[in-house]
């Protein structure tokens, strides 16, 4: 008679996936993926080593899915900002805003998830993660257009601008930021509006976008 498993023992297995994921999630936040250890990630999940292997093939298929699942909440959250009320520049300057702000909020974890060096697994997700970006940009510049507040222009072309100035001005070696030790919770600020490197960036951007000093 075949095995069949039960209800029960499903419901275990997805439970125990699920610490593992969040474990992974915490330790990449905290150090990132080159220092993420399974043995640790095991260790706060509860689970033997091993047990992480019957869900996840490999460590790289591991942390390629933890990446999957960050990237989709900081996409989601801008998407969610660009769907704000306003024309395509204001919905778009809180669109980088909050970009901005949340890599500010979590260095480590937007340093692991634009720059850091990573498993070619983790890197196709990271291109993915980009292009996620890219094409939220460029409807926003396109519809800018049609409104007519923001100048006719290469509409792929200026999105990819925006995300490479951000990673830059962010996460990049010349990032002001990476030698600042600041590393908050993942909280909605009260207000990061004063943040001077957040407001340069979009000051930055925005003129870019639409030739305008703002």
């Amino acid at each position: 008679m075949a095995y069949r498993e039960t209800e029960k023992m499903r419901k275990r297995k997805a439970e125990a996936r699920q610490r593992i994921l969040t474990c992974a999630y915490q330790c990449v936040a905290d150090s990132g993926f080159r220092s993420a250890r399974v043995t640790t990630i095991a260790t706060q999940a509860g689970v033997a080593t091993g047990t992480i292997y019957r869900h996840f093939e490999s460590k790289e298929d591991l942390f390629a899915e933890i990446f999957r699942l960050a990237t989709q909440r900081e996409v989601d959250k801008v998407a969610e900002a660009l769907a704000t009320q306003g024309d395509a520049t204001a919905r778009l300057e809180a669109a980088l805003r909050q970009f901005a702000e949340r890599a500010l909020r979590g260095p480590v974890m937007a340093w692991s998830l634009i720059a850091e060096p990573v498993d070619p697994k983790v890197e196709v997700e990271r291109l993915k993660y980009r292009k996620a970006y890219a094409e939220l940009f460029e409807q926003a510049i396109s519809e800018g257009m049609e409104e007519g507040c923001i100048p006719q222009q290469d509409a792929g072309q200026s999105s990819t601008c925006l995300v490479g100035a951000i990673a830059e001005s962010l996460v990049g070696p010349l990032s002001p930021v990476q030698n600042d030790a600041r590393q908050e919770p993942e909280n909605e600020p009260e207000n990061d509006n004063n943040d001077p490197l957040v407001n340069a960036i979009l000051r930055f951007c925005m003129q870019g976008l639409t030739g305008t000093r703002r």
